[in-house]
C-alpha cells in the first residue's frame, strides 16, 4: 500500500498555511465561475489544514469507508437472499426485489433537499444520525414479518444512506491536504466495491448458514460499533454558514459538472444493467455453478483498481477515467462474443472489475473538482436514480431480448461515455486536477 503513504515534510505551521492558501488560490484561478470569496473554507477546516498531522488520517478515513460499506451492503443485501425473504414475507420475488428499488429511490429523491436543509448543521452529528438510521432500519427488517413495514424502513434506510453519500466526500476532502484530497476520497470510497464484491457474497453465505434475519442483525450490530468508532476518531466539522455555500442546483452552471453527471448516469446504468442480472446471464451460458467464483474474480480486480486509482488519481484522473471506460468495454465485448468460454469469462470479469473498482473515486473527485461540495448531492441523486433504473432497464431487456443482450446494451452506453470524457479535457476530466501537487 505504498501508494497511499503520506508524511508531512515540514512542521512549520506558517509554511503549511502558505501551501494551503496557494493551492486554494490555484483552484480559484482555474475555475472562473467560482471566485475565491464565494466558497471559503470553514474555520475549523482551515485550522485542520494549517495543523496537518504527521501521518495520513487513516483511522478516520477507514471509519468513513466502513460507513460506505454498510450503506451499500444494506442496499444490495436483499439481492442475494430474495427467495428466503419473499417466502417469509409471503410476497413474490419481484415484489421483494422492490426493497432495493425503494432504497435507491429514497437516496435519489431526498439527497438534494436534505443537503440544503442541513447545510448549516455540524457534520459529525449528521453522520452519526445517518449510521444510526441505517442500523435501526436493518434491525426492523430483521424482525419484521410485515411487507409494508419493511418497505417503510427500507425507505428510511435509503434516506439515511443519502446523507452518508453527501457527507463522505466532503469529510475526506476537508480532512486531507489539498494535494491529497483525491487519495483521501479513494480510501473513503473503498467501502463501496468491498461491499459489492465481498460483503454481499459473505452475507449470502451467512444467510445460508444461519438465516437472512440474522444477517441483517449482524449488519445492524456493525453499525452500532461504527457509531463508537466515529465518535472516537472522526473529527467534528462545522456546517456551511449563510452565503458560504452556493445553491446546489447552481453547481450545474459550472463548467464540467453536466459532463461528469452524464458520465455518472450512463456508466452506472451500464454497470447495473449487467451486474443486477449477471447470475441470469451466466446461467444462460451454462455457468450457474461458477457464479460465486466469477464474482470473486470481479471483486479482487475491483480491489486492485481501487489501489491503483487511489495512488494515481491526484495526478492522472483523466487517463484513469479513459482506462476505466475502455476496460469495462473490453469486458463487455468478451462477454458478448465469448460468453460460452469459462476462461474468457474470467478474463472479462477481471477487465470489468479493473474498470469498475475505482470509478466511484474518479467520478466523485471529478464532480467535486468541477462543482464543489454542493455538486455531491447532484451526484448522489444521479447515481442512485440510475442505479434503480439499471434493474428496470435490465428487466425490460431480459423480457424483450433475453440475457445475452446485456453486454451489447453496456457497449451502447459506454460509447457516449468515452466520447464525453474525451471531449471534456478542459473541464470535467482535465489532464491535471486543480489544486493537485
Amino acid at each position: 500500500m505504498r501508494g497511499f503513504e503520506y508524511t508531512v515534510m515540514t512542521t512549520d505551521s506558517t509554511a503549511a498555511k502558505r501551501v494551503t492558501t496557494d493551492a486554494l488560490g490555484a483552484l480559484d484561478d482555474l475555475d472562473p465561475v467560482r471566485p475565491s470569496a464565494a466558497d471559503p473554507i470553514p474555520a475549523d477546516t482551515a485550522r485542520h489544514a494549517s495543523q496537518t498531522p504527521e501521518t495520513f488520517p487513516w483511522i478516520a478515513l477507514v471509519a468513513l469507508a466502513t460507513a460506505a460499506f454498510i450503506g451499500i451492503l444494506t442496499e444490495a443485501l436483499p439481492a442475494g437472499i430474495l427467495p428466503a425473504m419473499s417466502k417469509d414475507m409471503h410476497v413474490s420475488e419481484a415484489a421483494m426485489g422492490q426493497a432495493l428499488t425503494v432504497y435507491a429511490i429514497a437516496s435519489s429523491v431526498t439527497a438534494i433537499p436534505l443537503s440544503t436543509l442541513t447545510a448549516r448543521w455540524r457534520r459529525r452529528p449528521l453522520l452519526l444520525g445517518a449510521v444510526a438510521g441505517i442500523s435501526l432500519s436493518n434491525t426492523v427488517t430483521a424482525v419484521s414479518s410485515n411487507y409494508a413495514l419493511t418497505m417503510v424502513f427500507r425507505f428510511i434506510a435509503g434516506v439515511a444512506a443519502g446523507f452518508i453519500w453527501a457527507l463522505l466526500v466532503e469529510y475526506a476532502r476537508r480532512l486531507a491536504p489539498p494535494q491529497l484530497q483525491g487519495r483521501a476520497i479513494a480510501v473513503t470510497m473503498t467501502g463501496v466495491p468491498l461491499a459489492l464484491s465481498m460483503g454481499i457474497p459473505l452475507g449470502t453465505f451467512l444467510s445460508g448458514v444461519f438465516d437472512w434475519r440474522t444477517t441483517f442483525l449482524l449488519v445492524a450490530g456493525l453499525g452500532v460499533l461504527l457509531l463508537g468508532w466515529i465518535v472516537a476518531t472522526v473529527p467534528d466539522l462545522s456546517g456551511h454558514q449563510p452565503g458560504q455555500r452556493a445553491p446546489i442546483l447552481g453547481a450545474l452552471r459550472r463548467p464540467g459538472v453536466v459532463a461528469v453527471l452524464f458520465v455518472v448516469a450512463a456508466y452506472v446504468l451500464a454497470h447495473n444493467v449487467l451486474y443486477t442480472y449477471i447470475a441470469t446471464f451466466l446461467d444462460a451460458h451454462g455457468k450457474k455453478g461458477s457464479v460465486s467464483a466469477m464474482l470473486l474474480a470481479f471483486g479482487v480486480a475491483s480491489l486492485v483498481s481501487i489501489w491503483i486509482v487511489g495512488a494515481q488519481v491526484d495526478r492522472r484522473l483523466r487517463l484513469l477515467m479513459i482506462s476505466s471506460t475502455v476496460l469495462f468495454a473490453v469486458g463487455a465485448v468478451l462477454l458478448a462474443g465469448f460468453g460460452g468460454s469459462s476462461a474468457v469469462v474470467y478474463v472479462a470479469m477481471v477487465s470489468w472489475g479493473l474498470g469498475w473498482g475505482g470509478i466511484t473515486t474518479l467520478l466523485q473527485t471529478a464532480v467535486t473538482d468541477a462543482g464543489g461540495d454542493e455538486a455531491q448531492a447532484l451526484l448522489v441523486t444521479t447515481w442512485n436514480g440510475f442505479m434503480a433504473g439499471g434493474g428496470a432497464v435490465g428487466g425490460i431487456l431480459l423480457n424483450a431480448a433475453g440475457p445475452r443482450s446485456f453486454p451489447w446494451a453496456v457497449l451502447l452506453l459506454l460509447g457516449p461515455v468515452l466520447a464525453v470524457v474525451l471531449a471534456s479535457a478542459r473541464h470535467g476530466f482535465p489532464a491535471r486536477r486543480p489544486g493537485a501537487a
